[in-house]
C-alpha cells in the first residue's frame, strides 16, 4: 500500500539548522518550552489524523475489491497471509449503494421520523414549564430555562460518542439502542416526582436523542453514492429537523392548559413508541459491518475457511477507540478550519433558534396577551419558511446540473455545489431578526412579527442545508464525525445563550435584543462567501483534506483500472442505474 508522506515544516527552504538554532536560542526558555509543547501536540494530532485516514481508506479499498499497488492480489490483505478478504462484487445486491430506490427511500423516511422525535423532545416542555415550576414551587427565572438546557447538554456530549461509534460498530444497533433509551427516559419525565429529577431525566433524554442527529448523515452517505442524490436526501432530512421543535410548543401549550403538563411527555412517548416500530425495521447500512457479517456467515458454514472482511483485521482495542475513534470530532474542530468555521456559524443560528422558546412568550404573551397554546401556533410560519427552502434547494440543483452539462467552469468547483444556498439563507435570517424586533409593538398586529418566521425558517434551513452538505462532501467517509463535531458545538451555544434571553430582552427591549442578534448573524453570514472565495485554498492547506483527497484519488484510479479489466474480460461495460430520490 502506497503510504502518504507528510514532511515536517520545521526547517523551511533557505534556512539552515544553525540559523534556526540561533533564532531559538534568542528566545526565552519558557517560550521555547511552550512552543515545543504546542508543536509536539500539533504533530501528534496530525499523526493520528493521517493514520485515521490511511486506515479507513485501506478498509474502503478492500471492501470494494480494489487491489493495492504493493499487494499480491485483491484477495490478500497486506500483512495477513493466508486470510482471504471478501469485498463487494460489481453490482453486488447487498451493497447499500445498489439497494433498490424504494428501500433507500424507506430508510430516508425512517430517519426523518426518528429525527422529528429527537428535535421535538428538545422543546417539548417549552410551554409546560410555568405549570411544572408552579407544581414544584420553583420561582427562580434562571431555572425556567433548565428543562431545555439540560436536554441540550446531552446534545453536547452524545454526538461526540455516537457519531464516531457508528463508524466503528455500525449504524443500526446503535440507532435502535439509543432510541429505546430515549423512549424510556421520556417516560421517566412523564413520571418525574420533583424538579431535580426531571432535570436529570431530561439530560439523559437529550444524550440518547442526539444519536439520530449524529448518525443519520452517515446513514445517508452509506446508501446514496451520488453527491447530488445524497444532497437531496439531506435536504429532506434537514427540513424535518425544524418541524420537531415547532410541533413541541403546540403540544405543550394546549395539553398543559387542558389535560395537564405531564401529558406533554405522554404524547411524546406515544409518538416515540410508534416510531420505534419503524426503526426496528431499519437495516444495517455501514459497509464494513455488512461485510464482516458476510465473512462470519461463511466461517460459520465452513469452520476451516480463513475468510474475513477488511474491518475484521483492524485492531479494535480500547486504545484505538480512545485515541482514534472518539477523538475524531474533537480533532476536526481543533485542526480543520472548515469544520471550525461551520461550527461557529451553525452554533449561533442554532442558539438563536432555541432562544426563541424564551423570546416568543415575551413577545406574544407579554406584549399581545396570547394564550400558551396560541403562542405555540406562532411558530408555524417558521415551518412554512422551512418548507419554502425545499423548492429553492431543488431549483438551484437544476441550475447547477444544467451548468455542469454545459461545462461551465464555476460548476466544477466544490464550493459551488451547495454553498450558494447559504449566501441566500444568511441574509434572509438577518432580515427576519430585524423584522421580528422592530415590528413587535402593541400598536402593530401580532401577525406582523409572526410573519417574520417565514424568512427565519427559510434562512435557517438553507444555511444548514448548505453547510452540513458541504462538510459531508468534504469529509465523506468521516461525515458522521464531522457532523457530530458540528452538532456538539452548536448544542453548547444552545445551552448557554438561552440563559441570557430574558435578561437581554429585559435590558435591551425586544427591538434592541433582536437587533443585537441580527448584527451578530450579519457578521457570521460572510463565512459562506469566504468559503466560495477561498475554500479551495483552505482545503488545499488542510492536512485532513489532503490525505482524504490523495487516498480517494488513488482508490478511484485503481478502481477505474479494475473496471476496465472487468469490462474487457466481459466484452462490454456494466450498466449502473442512476440514483434518484
Amino acid at each position: 500500500m502506497a503510504s502518504i508522506v507528510f514532511r515536517s515544516s520545521t526547517a523551511t527552504s533557505g534556512q539552515s539548522i544553525d540559523q534556526i538554532g540561533r533564532r531559538s536560542q534568542s528566545r526565552p526558555r519558557s517560550t521555547q518550552r511552550h512552543d515545543s509543547g504546542l508543536t509536539h501536540f500539533a504533530e501528534l494530532v496530525q499523526s493520528i489524523s493521517h493514520q485515521d485516514v490511511e486506515r479507513r481508506y485501506r478498509e474502503e479499498e478492500a471492501d470494494n475489491r480494489i487491489p493495492s499497488d504493493d499487494a499480491p492480489g485483491s484477495s490478500q490483505f497486506p500483512g495477513d497471509d493466508g486470510k482471504t478478504i471478501i469485498s463487494w462484487e460489481v453490482n453486488d445486491k447487498e451493497n447499500p449503494y445498489n439497494w433498490p430506490k424504494w428501500r433507500k427511500n424507506v430508510i430516508l423516511v425512517t430517519t426523518m421520523v426518528t429525527v422529528i422525535n429527537s428535535t421535538m423532545g428538545s422543546a417539548l416542555p417549552s410551554m409546560a414549564i410555568p405549570y411544572m415550576t408552579k407544581e414544584w414551587g420553583v420561582t427562580s427565572q434562571v431555572q425556567f430555562v433548565l428543562p431545555i438546557s439540560t436536554f441540550l447538554m446531552g446534545y453536547v456530549f452524545g454526538p461526540i460518542v455516537w457519531g464516531p461509534m457508528s463508524e466503528h460498530i455500525g449504524r443500526r444497533n446503535l440507532s435502535v439502542g439509543c432510541f429505546m433509551m430515549f423512549t424510556i427516559w421520556t417516560m421517566a419525565c412523564a413520571l418525574a416526582p420533583n424538579w431535580p429529577a426531571i432535570l436529570v431525566f431530561r439530560f439523559f433524554v437529550g444524550t440518547f436523542a442526539s444519536a439520530p442527529i449524529a448518525v443519520t448523515t452517515g446513514i445517508l452517505a452509506d446508501v446514496f453514492q451520488d453527491p447530488v442524490t445524497r444532497g437531496r436526501a439531506m435536504a429532506w432530512f434537514m427540513v424535518t429537523t425544524v418541524f420537531g421543535p415547532l410541533l413541541a410548543p403546540i403540544i405543550s401549550g394546549f395539553s398543559s392548559t387542558s389535560i395537564g403538563w405531564r401529558w406533554t411527555f405522554w404524547i411524546g412517548l406515544i409518538f416515540a413508541g410508534l416510531t420505534l416500530i419503524m426503526l426496528l425495521a431499519l437495516p444495517e447500512t455501514y459497509a464494513p459491518v455488512l461485510l464482516s457479517r458476510r465473512a462470519a456467515k461463511i466461517r460459520k458454514g465452513d469452520p476451516n475457511a480463513q475468510v474475513y472482511a477488511a474491518a475484521d483485521l483492524e485492531p479494535k482495542d480500547f486504545k484505538q477507540l480512545a485515541t482514534r475513534v472518539l477523538t475524531r470530532p474533537i480533532r476536526m474542530i481543533m485542526t480543520e478550519l472548515i469544520v471550525s468555521a461551520v461550527c461557529l456559524y451553525l452554533s449561533l443560528i442554532y442558539a438563536i433558534f432555541y432562544m426563541s422558546f424564551q423570546a416568543f412568550p415575551i413577545i406574544f404573551q407579554d406584549v399581545y396577551g396570547l394564550s400558551p397554546g396560541v403562542t405555540g401556533l406562532c411558530y408555524l410560519p417558521i415551518g412554512l419558511g422551512a418548507g419554502i427552502a425545499l423548492p429553492i434547494f431543488f431549483s438551484y440543483d437544476r441550475i447547477l446540473a444544467n451548468a455542469q452539462s454545459r461545462g461551465a467552469p464555476w460548476s466544477k468547483q466544490e464550493e459551488f455545489r451547495r454553498l450558494p444556498l447559504a449566501t441566500i439563507g444568511g441574509p434572509l435570517f438577518v432580515i427576519s431578526l430585524f423584522w421580528l424586533g422592530w415590528s413587535a409593538r402593541s400598536d402593530v398586529s401580532f401577525v406582523a412579527p409572526m410573519l417574520a418566521g417565514i424568512p427565519f425558517g427559510t434562512g435557517f434551513i438553507l444555511i444548514f442545508m448548505a453547510l452540513l452538505n458541504y462538510i459531508t462532501d468534504a469529509y465523506e467517509i468521516f461525515a458522521a464525525s464531522a457532523n457530530a463535531a458540528a452538532s456538539s458545538c452548536r448544542s453548547v451555544f444552545a445551552v448557554v445563550l438561552p440563559f441570557a434571553t430574558t435578561p437581554m430582552f429585559t435590558q435591551l427591549g425586544i427591538s434592541g435584543a433582536c437587533s443585537l442578534l441580527g448584527g451578530l448573524s450579519l457578521v457570521m453570514c460572510v463565512i459562506p462567501f469566504i468559503f466560495i472565495w477561498k475554500g479551495e485554498e483552505i482545503r488545499a492547506r488542510s492536512k485532513f483534506c489532503i490525505a482524504l483527497k490523495e487516498r480517494k484519488l488513488e482508490m478511484e484510479r485503481r478502481n477505474e483500472e479494475q473496471q476496465r479489466r472487468i469490462a474487457a474480460a466481459n466484452g462490454g461495460g456494466t450498466n449502473i442505474e442512476k440514483e434518484t430520490v
